[in-house]
C-alpha cells in the first residue's frame, strides 16, 4: 500500500473516531428524566426547570418524560430490567427503590447532599425518610406532602343535610342516605388497584393502631398478616361493598383516565377516597369544581386502637433519584436541583402542592389543612404497595381487588400475605 493511500486511511480514521467520540460526549451531555406529573401545570413547571438548568449548564440538554402512573411503573421495570433506565427517575421510595438499590442501580447521593448542605438544610429531616435506605440517602422529596382524604361534595351533602362523618358508624348512616337517594356514596376507580388499597391501610391503622403493619413488616413477636386488625379490615371493606358504598363498576373503573373523578363532577357520586394530589388534578381538569370540593380525615372505628390523627401518605411524594447508568450523574443532580428550587417550590404551591420545605410560606387554605393533617399526625405510614417488596406489594393490590369483588375472604387474603411475608420478609 502507498504512503499515499496509508495517510488517507489515516485520516479517516482519525475523523472517525472523533465524529464517535464527539457523538460519545454530546450523549453524555443529555439528561434523560423520567417522571409521572401528567397533568398541565404539573408538567410545565417540571419543563421550566429543565430549561432552567440548560440554562445554567450550557451544552446539556434535559430531556424529560411524564408518564401516566401504571405504565410509568411499568416501563421503569423494564428499562432497570434491560440496563438502560433514565438518568434521574421519580418514585415514592420504599420496596421498589430499595430493590433497585441492592441490584446497585442506584446512585448514592449522600455525598452530594454533605457537600451542598444548603440544599439539603432546605427540607425538613422526615423528608428523606423514605428514600433513606442503610442510613444513606437515595432520593430528594420533589414533588409533594401528601395524605389520604376523603374529598366529598360540599353541596350534596348540604341538599340532604349531612355532616362530614368522624366515625364508622357516622361514615356508614351516610352512606345509606346517599345510597337511598340514588347517588353512589363512593367513587372509586379500583381497576388500579391502589385506589382501593386505601380504605385497607386506613382501617388496619385505625383498628389496631400504626404498629400493626409495621410489626407484620418487621416481623416482630406476634407480629403476622394474619392478625385481627388485618382481617376486621377486610370485613370492613366488603361491609361497604355489600351496603352498596361504590359506583356500579368500581373495580373495572380506570383512574388514571379521571373515571372517579367523572363520577364527582357528575354529581352521581359523593365521596372519594383519596391522595390530597387529587385537588391540584381537579383543579387543571375542572376548576369549576374546586369550590364544591371539602375533605376529611378517615373515620374512627369504635374501639379501635388507632390514632384518628394517623395518616396514610408520605412526606415528598415523589423523590427523585439518579440512576448509575447515568454518564454524567453531577450534572443529573444539578437538574434534581432545579425541579426543587424555589420557582419550583412556588409553582407547586400554585398548583396546589407541597415540596417538604422548611419555613414554607402557605396561604391557601386547602394547603393550610393539608400542611397541619400531616404536621400533627402521630404516624405517617407510607402506601403499602410502595413500603412493601415489589412482589408483596403486588399481591397486596391483587388481594384488595379480589376483597372488593368478593371474590377471596378476608381470612384468605391475610393468609396469602403471611405466606408471602415468611419468604420475602427476611
Amino acid at each position: 500500500m502507498s504512503k499515499a493511500r496509508t495517510g488517507t486511511l489515516s485520516a479517516l480514521l482519525c475523523i472517525a473516531t472523533l465524529a464517535i467520540t464527539a457523538s460519545a460526549s454530546a450523549a453524555d451531555q443529555v439528561i434523560t428524566e423520567w417522571d409521572l406529573q401528567t397533568n398541565t401545570a404539573a408538567a410545565k413547571l417540571l419543563n421550566d426547570a429543565g430549561a432552567r438548568f440548560e440554562a445554567a449548564n450550557p451544552g446539556f440538554k434535559a430531556e424529560q418524560s411524564h408518564i401516566l402512573n401504571d405504565a410509568y411503573k411499568t416501563k421503569l421495570k423494564i428499562a432497570f430490567g434491560a440496563g438502560q433506565p433514565p438518568c434521574v427517575f421519580a418514585t415514592w421510595g420504599g420496596g421498589p427503590l430499595r430493590e433497585y438499590v441492592k441490584s446497585g442501580q442506584v446512585v448514592d447521593l449522600t455525598p452530594y447532599l454533605t457537600k451542598d448542605a444548603a440544599f439539603r438544610d432546605r427540607f425538613i429531616p422526615t423528608g428523606f425518610s423514605s428514600a433513606t435506605i442503610d442510613h444513606k440517602v437515595y432520593g430528594v422529596p420533589s414533588e409533594n406532602t401528601t395524605a389520604a382524604v376523603v374529598f366529598y361534595n360540599k353541596e350534596l351533602f348540604a341538599r340532604y343535610k349531612l355532616q362530614p362523618p368522624q366515625t364508622w358508624d357516622e361514615l356508614m348512616n351516610v352512606v345509606k342516605v346517599f345510597k337511598a337517594n340514588g347517588i353512589a356514596p363512593f367513587a372509586l376507580a379500583n381497576k388500579n388497584k391502589w385506589p382501593g388499597s386505601m380504605y385497607y391501610m386506613y382501617l388496619v391503622d385505625r383498628i389496631g393502631g400504626a404498629d400493626t403493619f409495621r410489626n407484620a413488616v418487621e416481623r416482630k413477636p406476634g407480629g403476622s398478616f394474619t392478625a385481627q386488625p388485618f382481617i376486621a379490615a377486610g370485613e370492613r371493606i366488603q361491609e361497604l361493598v355489600k351496603a352498596g358504598a361504590f359506583a356500579p363498576g368500581y373495580n373495572g373503573l380506570d383512574y388514571d383516565i379521571g373515571a372517579s373523578r367523572r363520577l364527582m363532577y357528575s354529581g352521581k357520586a359523593a365521596m372519594e377516597l383519596m391522595g390530597s394530589w387529587e385537588l391540584s388534578t381537579i383543579q387543571n381538569e375542572n376548576p369549576g369544581f374546586v369550590s364544591k370540593v371539602g375533605f376529611f380525615a378517615f373515620p374512627s372505628v369504635t374501639g379501635g386502637k388507632g390514632d384518628p390523627k394517623d395518616v396514610i401518605g408520605t412526606v415528598g411524594d415523589n423523590f427523585m433519584s439518579i440512576s448509575t447508568a447515568c454518564k454524567n450523574p453531577d450534572a443529573a443532580f444539578k437538574l434534581i436541583k432545579a425541579m426543587t428550587d424555589d420557582a419550583s417550590a412556588q409553582a407547586r404551591l400554585a398548583d396546589k402542592r407541597l415540596i417538604p420545605l422548611k419555613g414554607l410560606a402557605v396561604s391557601d387554605p386547602y394547603l393550610k389543612q393539608i400542611q397541619a393533617l400531616v404536621t400533627q399526625a402521630p404516624s405517617i405510614q407510607l402506601w403499602y404497595d410502595q413500603e412493601l417488596p415489589p412482589k408483596m406489594g403486588e399481591l397486596h393490590k391483587d388481594t384488595l381487588q379480589a376483597l372488593f369483588g368478593l371474590s377471596m375472604t378476608p381470612q384468605e387474603a391475610a393468609q396469602q400475605m403471611e405466606n408471602a411475608a415468611k419468604t420475602e420478609l427476611k
